[in-house]
């Protein structure tokens, strides 16, 4: 009986096992391909759905159970709008290494972060959102065709071929082995394609003069390297129009080049807004259903933006504008995408969510950041060896940049456990009391406050009371209430909250005080804000804004010594998934005398002065009112004048300068080659860039980073920004630099020898590689960059020269080591306007190598 029994069991239990095996649907079964799973999921979607999930932030579809899932995170130089992250440097900063495999290795750091973030995440139950998903839009692979552009320090600089190496190398690092089950993140190209400034027109400027060798050789090399060789799941199509039509509407350039082209099979997503910017700006398109069906039959499969065209997809099919199978090929690849994540199936199967929360700015990874700081440091001027200085002796660190968190972390950024700012790390190398640090001057203003944040106060108390609700009108009951005794800097930026108790989004806040004038005269209130904010006194508005990119204003007053006015500052959170600021001083401002600056220098004789820019004032659409700059751009790229008017007193004293220039592009700094003795390019350089920094000015690192961009004289130099064509642009068509590209200098010096092996003739399409023979001449260890160009003598209108390869190499003092330098297939590509196509064309080639873009030997090569 005991024996039929359990044979009944067991009967039970099989069929039991046959009707789970039946009821797991093919998008469910692990064992088959992602786009196996695409293909059966999307036969179970109602339209209505299937155009849902083509929004970056696409909701959950129960019945299904498909999660809500967020497109739209980002990683430029580490985990962005997250906080106790590593940040490594400014993208511009780290091309200036020429070492794509260091940078492999930061963006697999990086991808780590975002998956231990996302883990920690999934395992406390929170729904996926913007910016804490595993999408990430990165790396930015334009480029940087003009210095002014404020956009251009998340690039990798000027150069197609070093772009290219960069952009395939962070690739493969966010997303991990491709022969891995499961992607560890989705990258993104972009923004395809042409597009780099300037950000005031970038959503109505139509491109109808770029010429096919522009787009070829300069324009697509990069995407195209990340699509066929980094084997990118996204690409991101730009705002603007090319011939006409917007990028994320022109079929030539999303279906004829990319996936004809190319072969690429994955995802296209558009820049946020762009897909409505057809019918609001571009006004190619008459509406959103309009605007939708020219997206998607172009090939945009996923729409970013906030009043969403794509919501409109079931009414274009309705009316015959889209057919539901094209629909249909387009969320085949978003699902594609998501099964590759893993993100549907059960966290045990995914390798990468066991990642934890510990590997985030771990030793390693802080290391990492240093190293990585350290190569991208470039040692621009040295004159009679001023550097590096000596440990112990008495010196001055002044200038905007020398104690300034925020410009460290460039723009696109995460925020660190821990900042080592420049003046940091110079003071823990020289030690606290051997160094005399004041700020001399602000970036760009000509004056410095003086604060009377003191003489406010109000109900008794000093200061100014601070009334916040958990909503964003101020409506019913506040939820909390604090004093403020001095001037404030608050943010949201790394999950911080305004006053405890308070949301980091949809909120709002009152800060009120009384402020009685210490002296007559004229003083400056100071305001600075991200999202909605007002300034108002004794009632009156006197500054006003609504903005998703943070503001700087400034406002005067004529007080009278006694007399109190009433300040207020309304302010409300509404920007989805966008962090929070606020920052606000009052004072006097005074003009600043670059004399009175060297007068507190009296027994000082090394002075390094921190100055350039900030991102701050460059960047994406910035709403920045200050002269040099607009809309996020530069419209000059000269040191500002106030900086510039303290090197020359500090020279004229006959001070030793050393001037660190810490911006995300090229400055024109010819003045400064005569004022300083000194000149060392920092970039925005990451969270370890005040330790890095003071390793190379004391000598304890040797710099060997190189301009990943041409350094001009004189904005006069510059072509019209406006205009894409690259004829005077870049070492490619310039040859008149302050400092050349591929430039930097040493503590050591180099020769480059005459190569000991060199290719006479190259078949096509075939790789290739040079030997070149380098010593060290000097009298310490050091790391020199060999770069190999190429030029096609019968080309007349190509460039005068275009990379195609480099290699560092680290030396002792008096050795010697033939470096080898791998030139690819494509080596001798140009484009051929009888194909108008890439194409290496027989015949003739100059082959130069050296240590910079103008200093190089040449041979000569044949192709067959």
């Amino acid at each position: 009986m005991v024996r039929i029994l359990y044979l009944i069991i067991g009967v039970l239990a099989l069929c039991a096992g046959k009707v789970c095996a039946q009821e797991l649907l093919p998008y469910q079964d692990h064992n088959k391909s992602a786009r196996e799973r695409a293909l059966d999921l999307v036969g179970r979607l109602t339209l209505e759905e299937k155009a849902m999930l083509m929004l970056d932030e696409s909701p959950a579809i129960p019945r299904l159970g498909i999660k809500q899932f967020n497109w739209w995170s980002e990683a430029l130089h580490g985990v962005a709008n997250q906080g106790d992250v590593t940040v490594f440097p400014e993208p511009t900063g780290m091309a200036a290494s020429f070492n794509d495999a260091l940078l492999f290795d930061v963006f697999s750091a990086v991808s780590d972060e975002m998956r231990a973030k996302c883990n920690d995440r999934l395992h406390r139950g929170l729904d996926d959102m913007r910016f804490h998903s595993l999408s990430v839009w990165t790396p930015n692979v334009n480029i940087f065709r003009d210095p002014r552009w404020g956009r251009g320090q998340e690039t990798y600089g000027e150069d197609p071929y070093l772009t290219s190496r960069m952009g395939v190398a962070a690739v493969r690092g966010l997303q991990g082995p491709e022969d891995a089950k499961y992607r560890k993140l989705l990258a993104c190209a972009k923004h395809y394609a042409v597009h780099s400034g300037p950000e005031w027109s970038r959503h109505e400027v139509n491109l109808i003069n770029v010429g096919m060798r522009d787009l070829y050789e300069t324009y697509l090399p990069a995407f195209k390297a990340t699509v066929q060789e980094g084997m990118v799941r996204e690409v991101m199509c730009a705002y603007h129009r090319q011939d006409d039509d917007p990028c994320c509407g022109s079929t030539r350039l999303l279906q004829q080049i990319l996936r004809d082209e190319w072969g690429f099979e994955y995802m296209v997503v558009s820049d946020c807004g762009a897909i409505s910017d057809f019918w609001t700006s571009h006004k190619s398109s008459s509406d959103a259903v309009h605007a939708a069906a020219k997206g998607v039959l172009a090939g945009t499969d996923v729409e970013c933006g906030y009043n969403y065209a794509y919501k409109s997809i079931p009414e274009a099919v309705q009316r015959g504008l889209l057919t539901e199978t094209e629909v249909d090929k387009h969320v085949v690849r978003l699902l594609e995408g998501r099964f590759e994540l893993g993100e549907m199936d059960d966290p045990s199967l995914v390798e990468w969510t066991n990642i934890p929360l510990s590997i985030i700015d771990s030793e390693k990874h802080k290391q990492l950041t240093l190293d990585m700081s350290h190569q991208s440091i470039v040692l621009l001027h040295n004159a009679n060896n001023t550097l590096p200085l000596r440990r112990g002796s008495r010196i001055a660190v002044i200038g905007p940049n020398a104690d300034n968190e925020p410009m460290m972390w460039g723009n696109y950024n995460g925020t660190p456990k821990q900042t080592v700012t420049i003046l940091e790390g110079i003071v823990e190398k020289n030690g606290r009391r051997r160094v005399k640090h004041f700020k001399a001057c602000d970036h760009v203003h000509d004056k410095t406050m003086t604060s009377f944040f003191a003489n406010c106060a109000m109900d008794g108390r000093q200061g100014m009371r601070a009334t916040f609700w958990n909503n964003p009108n101020m409506e019913g009951d506040a939820a909390a209430e604090t004093w403020i005794t001095r001037p404030f800097s608050v943010t949201t930026a790394g999950n911080y909250s305004f006053a405890p108790g308070i949301e980091r989004e949809q909120f709002s806040a009152k800060y009120e005080t009384v402020f009685t004038a210490p002296e007559s005269g004229t003083i400056t209130l100071y305001l600075q804000g991200c999202s909605s904010f007002e300034l108002l006194v004794d009632g009156k508005s006197l500054q006003r804004f609504a903005t998703w990119r943070t503001t700087e204003t400034r406002s005067t007053l004529e007080v009278e010594a006694g007399k109190t006015y009433n300040v207020e500052i309304r302010y409300g959170q509404h920007v989805h998934n966008w962090a929070a600021n606020l920052k606000f001083d009052i004072g006097r401002e005074d003009a600043i005398d670059p004399q009175d600056v060297v007068n507190q220098l009296k027994g000082i004789e090394t002075v390094v002065f921190v100055g350039g820019i900030s991102p701050a004032f460059e960047g994406e659409e910035m709403p920045v009112y200050v002269e040099g700059f607009r809309g996020g751009d530069r419209t000059d790229i000269e040191l500002p004048k106030v900086q510039r008017n303290i090197l020359k007193a500090l020279k004229a004293a006959g001070k030793r300068v050393v001037f660190i220039n810490c911006s995300g592009g090229a400055m024109a700094l010819q003045p400064e080659v005569e004022s300083c003795d000194a000149i060392v390019q920092a970039w925005y350089p990451g969270e370890r860039g005040g330790e890095a920094l003071a390793d190379i000015l004391f000598g304890d690192y040797n710099p060997s980073g190189k301009l990943p961009l041409t350094f001009y004289k004189t904005t006069e130099q510059l072509p019209d920004f406006e205009d894409y064509s690259m004829r005077g642009r870049t070492y490619r068509y310039f040859d008149d630099p302050l400092f050349a590209f591929g430039y930097g200098l040493s503590y050591t010096t180099f020769e480059v020898g005459e190569a000991v092996e060199m290719p006479t003739t190259v078949k096509q399409n075939q790789p290739t590689k040079i030997v070149v023979p380098v010593t060290n001449t000097g009298k310490r260890e050091g790391t020199e960059v060999v770069q190999v160009y190429i030029r096609s003598c019968a080309d007349a209108d190509g460039p005068s020269k275009t990379l195609r390869g480099f290699q560092r190499v680290t030396l002792k003092a008096g050795e010697t080591k033939n470096v080898e330098v791998s030139l690819a297939a494509d080596a001798f590509e140009l484009f051929d306007p009888e194909s108008n196509a890439m194409y290496a064309r027989p015949g003739k080639y100059e082959l130069f190598y050296g240590n910079s873009s103008s200093n190089l030997r040449k041979a000569e090569v044949t192709v067959k």
